[in-house]
């Protein structure tokens, strides 16, 4: 079977491909049929005179969307999609499609989420699809090539890794269980089995947030280390990020094109080191002159960018009405730019006074916000890893330096807005110390035990940390929402389809 994807082995042979119409439009005695097949689209080109009647009535019978077997002979064009046309000796239609709902027009986010099951097929989604599956094998082959093992966790667990607030509880026959938040506490168990493993599957939060990060199912990437300390940790996710991005660039720059993605910073990403500093030092930033400088220089410039924008639309729009029809859709297109373009710019505009207010009057001692991490980000075109945390807003089983006041954890936060994608730390690998901290939270120790047997039998430091697919996505495509990066997300309120 020939797929388009695989047109330029077939140049001026005859083949035969299956697949969709995309896109429709005839003209007289022609027909053109833009076809998918999910590996790629192509320009199929009907002549009447060159095609059987029956052939001419099921080409001119299509819609958008119908299914389809076309014979014909590959041409080389690189004015069509693709760089290939077909010209078409045969037509088989397989069912002609009702009238499509989804269509070039505008459409609102909830009808599009809602026809999930359809919109994966537009372009754009079908690009971001095919890097994360790009960038999920780029994961396996990075860890497969550096000797670690690959395994599973549990998704039931019986136990809060990170407290039960955030977690999805269920009937386990007579028990309680939860839905996994993390699989760390077992990887930990098995990478004192096997020194260097991984886990890769899905996780669970049921944070009640609707912020453009948040989904309530994602899947997690979660490396654990024997004999690895905090530098090491760090060391290992810089070169795990960079090969991620290096294997994208390499070999999904045609849905990078398609998602109008500017690889500048992804490019910088790959090969130059990341910056890296302390959560102190990063608050000191945060509350900077320098950084309230930059947020009013960004102010500044988004307006002006709008007020260009707004004369740019007024022009193009003046010479649609004389203008010929290839010239209309190139106007029409930008007049979508634009507009969505002016949208983010207002929203920067609302957000830059909050966002500045809350760099100002950051507290020693919290988290960082989303908005906290977009600030200091914007000072970064490469990725900053935040390290030596207050251990008091850090998980239980981190380990702490020898202030007892820090937890060795690391965030890693990537550019241009996209904040946290890595979280990670050294663990504690004293058990004496573990059951202070399991007491010091409260949790039931009893069903710890499992996990303080890996501190009474050969323990030794170790690390690892979490990666969220999603947001790697998100960043990777510069999608500005984690619901494009997943085939169905699951979010508050959204349970389909």
């Amino acid at each position: 079977m020939i797929y388009i994807s695989n047109l330029s082995e077939h140049v001026d042979q005859e083949v035969a491909l299956k697949g969709w119409v995309y896109n429709y439009r005839s003209s007289g005695s022609l027909v053109f049929i833009e076809m998918r097949d999910g590996s790629g689209l192509t320009q199929c080109v009907v002549a009447k005179d060159d095609v059987k009647e029956d052939a001419w009535e099921a080409a001119t019978s299509l819609r958008q969307e119908s299914s389809l077997e076309i014979t014909g002979t590959v041409k080389k064009d690189d004015r069509s999609v693709g760089g290939y046309e077909i010209h078409v000796s045969d037509v088989r239609v397989h069912q002609v499609a009702e009238d499509y709902p989804i269509t070039p027009k505008e459409h609102g986010v909830e009808f599009l989420m809602n026809n999930r099951h359809l919109w994966l097929r537009s372009q754009k989604q079908w690009a971001a699809m095919r890097i994360r599956n790009e960038i999920i094998f780029a994961i396996h082959t990075f860890f497969q090539k550096r000797g670690f093992v690959q395994m599973d966790s549990p998704i039931f667990t019986g136990n809060a890794a990170e407290g039960s607030t955030t977690l999805f509880e269920t009937d386990y026959f007579e028990d309680k269980a939860y839905l996994a938040q993390t699989g760390q506490l077992y990887g930990e168990a098995m990478a004192m089995a096997h020194g260097l493993i991984y886990t890769f599957g899905p996780t669970f939060r049921a944070e009640k947030s609707k912020t453009r990060r948040h989904l309530t199912e994602f899947w997690m990437i979660e490396p654990e280390m024997a004999y690895y300390d905090l530098d090491m940790n760090m060391d290992l996710a810089e070169d795990m990020i960079k090969a991620i991005i290096s294997t994208v660039l390499e070999k999904r720059g045609k849905e990078l094109e398609i998602l109008e993605r500017d690889t500048t910073s992804l490019e910088k990403t790959a090969s130059e080191p990341f910056k890296r500093m302390t959560y102190d030092e990063a608050v000191k930033q945060l509350k900077s002159d320098e950084t309230a400088r930059m947020l009013d220089d960004m102010a500044e410039a988004r307006r002006q960018e709008e007020i260009d924008l707004e004369k740019e639309e007024k022009e193009i729009k003046k010479e649609r009405g004389s203008a010929k029809k290839w010239r209309k859709a190139q106007i029409d297109q930008r007049v979508k730019e634009i507009s969505a373009r002016i949208a983010q710019i207002k929203e920067d505009l609302r957000n830059i006074p909050s966002w500045k207010e809350s760099a100002r009057n950051f507290e020693w001692g919290n988290d960082l916000g989303g908005s906290d991490e977009t600030v200091l980000m914007m000072q970064y075109d490469v990725p900053l890893i935040v390290t030596h945390w207050p251990a008091e807003i850090k998980a239980f089983y981190m380990k702490r330096d020898e202030t007892n006041k820090l937890a060795l954890g690391m965030d890693v936060l990537a550019p241009e807005g996209y904040g946290e994608i890595i979280g990670g730390s050294q663990r504690e690998d004293d058990l004496e110390v573990m059951k202070e901290r399991i007491e010091e939270e409260e949790l039931d120790q009893d069903v710890f035990e499992w996990y303080l047997d890996l501190r009474r039998f050969g323990s030794v430091p170790h690390s690892g940390y979490g990666l969220g697919l999603e947001r790697t996505v998100a960043w990777l495509c510069g999608l500005s929402h984690v619901r494009e990066t997943i085939p169905f997300p699951r979010m508050m309120g959204r349970l389909t389809p």
